[in-house]
């Protein structure tokens, strides 16, 4: 089954306001996704980053603006695809679902942020567009403390919501 990893909007924001978008657990979240990424180039997987872009120029998350761009620790490579998206489904609008239908793609390994907005959403939609054989490794998604309830509890809910209906969440050694 021909894959893909799907890394959601790893952006500059989540590291540059740690008082208002600190991710959970981040430190370790980069590191989990750049080892998905290094076995992903080892395997010439394709790996695609979704970058989510405003549409108002003065967001802090508008094309070209500093909290805009990837990570600056994420291990991107030249050959790895960047999507631009505008609301939470990677899909919507977007390039995705033509890049990996032409790439004959049939599975997808998500990583990224944040938990409950665009990484679920698009895991729901990947679900409805037939991609049915979803994966997702535990440490490679992060979220940060909403108003009801903190981040790890966020993350242990979609998790076990996912498990078993809209992908297979695998809690171990992150080995593609």
């Amino acid at each position: 089954m021909k894959q893909a990893l799907v890394v959601i909007d790893m952006q500059e924001i989540f590291f540059n306001y740690p008082q208002k978008y600190l991710l959970h657990n981040i430190e370790q979240v980069v590191e989990n996704i750049n080892e998905l990424i290094t076995q992903a180039h080892d395997k010439q997987i394709p790996v695609i980053f979704i970058q989510h872009t405003s549409q108002d120029k003065q967001h802090l998350m508008s094309e070209g603006n500093e909290d805009w761009k990837l990570h600056k620790n994420l291990l991107v490579s030249p050959t790895d695809k960047v999507i631009q998206k505008s609301i939470f489904d990677s899909f919507y609008q977007t390039e995705l679902l033509d890049y990996l239908k032409s790439n004959e793609i049939e599975q997808l390994i998500f990583a990224g942020a944040q938990t409950e907005f665009c990484l679920d959403t698009t895991i729901r939609a990947a679900l409805s567009l037939g991609y049915q054989h979803n994966l997702l490794y535990k440490g490679t998604h992060s979220t940060i403390n909403g108003a009801v309830l903190q981040a790890s509890d966020i993350i242990n809910h979609h998790e076990a919501m996912w498990h078993n209906r809209f992908l297979t969440v695998i809690d171990g050694e992150i080995k593609l």
